[in-house]
């Protein structure tokens, strides 16, 4: 997945939702579970750098959009 596909998909991202993400090829100290939970997870437009990131307000988070292996987006519980 290229940064732009990603950062498409993840437009829904507005604080009212959650964002699981699962990584390939990340080492995990549990062998196939890399992954990435944002409670109420916003998308951060675009910045010179072109990063993708999302924050939950607390913590901002820079995505590695090739390693993304799937995601969930999903309204918070």
């Amino acid at each position: 997945m290229t940064s732009s596909q990603l950062r498409q998909a993840l437009t829904e991202l507005n604080g009212e939702r959650d964002l699981v993400l699962a990584f390939a090829d990340v080492p995990s100290p549990v062998p196939g579970l890399a992954s990435l939970e944002v409670k109420r997870a916003m998308l951060i437009p675009d910045e010179a750098d072109h990063l993708v990131k999302v924050t939950d307000g607390k913590a901002v988070y820079v995505i590695d959009a090739d390693r993304v292996a799937w995601m969930r987006i999903g309204l918070k519980a």
